[in-house]
């Protein structure tokens, strides 16, 4: 068109340096969409134990075998991420920790928090297991 203004273009993730932050937000939500799938596995294992021993079995089996228990792992650490992120927001909501520091310490926190409590979670399971 002729004699159009030329319009600024939005910035993109090529402009954008990556922060701890942006990749948080972005965990996040990955982290939300992998608790769908985490669910319907609890789903799976719900109904197997109200159908019968053998299906209960067949899906013990199944989330006990090594790859089964590597995606329960990572849907316990998901749960956790999430839960500590919801945190993080609703500290947000209350208009605290938004100075750069902050930010920075509650995403590490976040990141350290997840980690370490999933460790323990499983420690204490393998403890229980025996």
């Amino acid at each position: 068109m002729a004699g159009a203004a030329e319009r600024p273009l939005s910035p993109h993730l090529q402009i954008y340096r990556p922060m701890l932050t942006m990749m948080m937000s972005i965990v996040h939500r990955i982290t939300g969409v992998a608790l769908y799938f985490g669910t319907l596995l609890l789903v799976i294992w719900l109904i197997a134990a109200a159908s019968s021993p053998e299906a209960f079995d067949l899906v013990n089996g199944i989330y006990g075998s090594w790859i089964g228990l590597i995606v329960l792992v990572g849907y316990s650490w998901a749960l956790i991420h999430h839960a500590i992120g919801g945190i993080r927001h609703f500290i947000w909501d209350t208009g605290a920790g938004f100075g750069p520091e902050a930010r920075e310490l509650m995403a590490k926190l976040t990141i350290g928090g997840s980690i370490g409590l999933t460790v323990l979670l499983w420690i204490a399971i393998w403890l229980v297991k025996g």
